[in-house]
């Protein structure tokens, strides 16, 4: 039995961590093998995903304590829970869906993405598909790119053009 005082901390401590992400997955992992948990363990920390099994009623206190509005998130916070945190959106997702190749665990309760409230395992397959900021970014790069190296590559060879049309006219006997 843990003190009001180690409780307290914990919450406090869960709070911190709930207000250092944006990325917030609430997953059902009960059943699971240790072998199991310890190997989603493992990829959780190559991906540099955070996961944590919480008690619910301590979690919706971290949650309300937090600065963050998890609105209906809390609602999921039934049964077995655990967190997934994270700095890109997508990566839990992908950590489930792969495990989900061999079991029928973790199922995704809820996640909290940069103010977007997702609730349900339905949405496993929406949230595999957002993409980071970083990728996001690279697309929009790649875009804004494209116009110019377009102009660029017309104008170089069009110059050519212009060019072998002047030398042309210019050696032209009059």
């Amino acid at each position: 039995m843990r003190t009001r005082e180690e409780k307290a901390q914990l919450i406090n401590e869960l709070t911190e961590k709930l207000s250092g992400y944006n990325v917030i997955y609430l997953v059902d992992i009960l059943g699971l093998d240790a072998q199991t948990t310890s190997n989603l363990r493992r990829a959780c920390h190559k991906e540099d995903v955070k996961l944590q099994v919480v008690k619910n009623t301590m979690l919706k206190k971290a949650m309300d304590q937090s600065d963050k509005d998890f609105g209906e998130l809390v609602e999921v916070l039934v049964g077995n829970s655990a967190l997934m945190l994270s700095d890109t959106g997508n990566k839990p997702a992908k950590i489930i869906k792969n495990y989900r190749k061999k079991s029928k665990k973790p199922v995704l309760k809820g996640a909290w993405i940069e103010e977007g409230i997702y609730i349900g395992d339905e949405q496993l397959d929406n949230l595999v598909n957002i993409k980071s900021k970083e990728e996001l970014l690279g697309e929009l790069i790649g875009l804004l790119q494209s116009p110019v190296k377009n102009v660029l590559s017309a104008l170089q060879s069009g110059g050519g053009k212009i060019a072998g049309i002047l030398k042309t006219l210019s050696e032209k006997p009059e």
